[in-house]
């Protein structure tokens, strides 16, 4: 009778020990195979087109000077965040041709007005008002986009830093100007008449 217990006992023990070795042996989950893309930590890019028209009611991309920013061009804005920085893409088509344009993101929604999207973003904010301080109205504290157009009207602009947009509230528009930006002291950030405005996801 011992011995029969000892050998059904064995005979138990066998079939467990050949399990786990088949679990070892690839009869659990698969392991990650070589040259498999390794997990990024990018969320979902948010992108935000429009098409330019004058101003109405419910109007999300606004033109304010029809001659710079023809109705039916267009932007599309795409921001991305990923390994703890920010990339902001913005491609136009249908403006002027060869010509240069400032461009920013604003703190409020698109209005009757190019005066309506209010300040340029800012990381830090600059506690006076209008921002013209270089050590605040500058590409890594405010998201310039300042671009170029083709011969087709065509042109795209890209910046990357450190802006939180995900714990923030206070980016809410793209605005098209008529000119670079500035960077001397006492013009820092400004780039002339706000020529189009799009309400914007960021």
């Amino acid at each position: 009778m011992l011995h029969q217990r000892a050998r059904l006992l064995g005979s138990a023990f066998g079939l467990v020990t050949a399990g786990a070795l088949v679990a070892a042996c690839g009869g659990g989950p698969p392991a990650e195979q070589p040259g498999s893309p390794a997990p990024t930590q990018a969320a979902s890019p948010k992108q935000t087109t429009g098409t330019f028209e004058p101003y109405r009611q419910g109007a999300t991309a606004i033109t304010y000077d029809p001659a710079q920013v023809p109705p039916g061009s267009g932007a599309s804005i795409t921001s991305e965040r990923m390994d703890g920085r920010t990339r902001v893409t913005v491609g136009v088509r249908g403006l002027q041709p060869n010509r240069e344009y400032g461009a920013h993101v604003h703190t409020k929604p698109c209005g009757p007005t190019g005066e309506d999207a209010g300040p340029h973003f800012q990381e830090r904010a600059d506690p006076v008002k209008p921002s013209v301080d270089p050590a605040y109205a500058n590409p890594q504290n405010e998201v310039w986009l300042d671009f170029h157009t083709d011969a087709q009207g065509n042109g795209t602009a890209t910046a990357e830093g450190n802006w939180s947009f995900d714990t923030r509230q206070d980016a809410k528009s793209f605005v098209i100007h008529a000119m670079g930006t500035h960077t001397e002291p006492g013009q820092a950030g400004t780039a002339g008449a706000r020529l189009a405005c799009l309400d914007a996801t960021f």
